[in-house]
């Protein structure tokens, strides 16, 4: 499992970027649990549960690959939230104080997850 931990850091010109965890090691993205990309898509349309999210951003590293998409890793991040049920989901932006994507051996995104999400529905 992946975890991806989060916490609101910086909003600049109007954009949350909050500070994001990473625990998926098997992402090319994951730098020292940060991730290298600017934003990153969380998935999960109609999750009700943790499980039924995942990072739409992954991608499984090959070898010893690191990508290196911005040069070098960030503590923050925009985060495009997929799961409109999430109680820290706005506009399809989190505001979570903290977000945290777990999936330690993940080979595909549907086998990690936002740790942070709790559903807002009245199921």
């Amino acid at each position: 499992m992946v975890i991806i931990s989060l916490d609101i850091h910086e909003n600049l010109g109007g954009k949350i970027m909050p500070e994001l965890r990473c625990t998926v090691q098997t992402c090319t993205h994951n730098k020292n649990f940060y991730c290298d990309l600017d934003g990153i898509v969380v998935g999960g349309n109609s999750a009700k549960r943790a499980e039924e999210t995942c990072c739409d951003s992954f991608e499984e590293r090959k070898g010893d690959s690191y990508s290196n998409v911005t040069g070098e890793a960030s503590a923050t991040s925009t985060i495009d939230c997929k799961a409109t049920d999430c109680t820290y989901n706005d506009n399809c932006k989190c505001h979570a104080g903290k977000i945290s994507v777990e999936g330690s051996n993940a080979c595909r995104c549907g086998q990690t997850e936002c740790a942070t999400f709790t559903c807002g529905c009245n199921s």
